[in-house]
């Protein structure tokens, strides 16, 4: 259970980059509302991973398996989001059986992967236009 003093927010102006692609982990996000655009910049060109919307959560996967940032996070609106400390995240996969953060981490490491070569991908089919 999150105590109210643990709880922290931080509002983001429309345009306000969150976190940058390759930067550590030190908080992930809960989006209270608005709406949150990930993205990754290859060969200097920006391609979409998605959108996080009220009730999402993102930036958690640095915090779990202490790997940069996979991906840039930008409010394309204003935004407000409840900050999950990595201290907080990391006492509570403690907490789970040695072998689900194994899965874990297993899972993080794939969805890095295909991440990276769907951005990839994108490029390259924009380029064949």
């Amino acid at each position: 259970m999150v105590e109210l003093a643990d709880v922290r927010r931080k509002v983001f102006e429309p345009g306000a980059l969150i976190f940058d692609e390759g930067e550590p982990g030190h908080e992930a996000y809960v989006v209270e509302y608005g709406r949150v655009a990930i993205f990754k910049s290859v060969k200097g060109q920006r391609v979409e991973l998605g959108l996080v919307i009220q009730g999402g959560i993102f930036g958690e996967m640095a915090l779990i398996d202490d790997q940069p940032r996979m991906a840039s996070a930008m409010a394309e609106v204003e935004t407000a989001c409840v900050v999950i400390a990595k201290e907080r995240l990391t006492e509570q996969l403690e907490k789970a059986p040695k072998g689900v953060r194994t899965i874990v981490g297993a899972l993080l490491g794939n969805i890095r992967l295909m991440g990276a070569e769907l951005a990839e991908a994108q490029v390259i089919l924009a380029g064949e236009d």
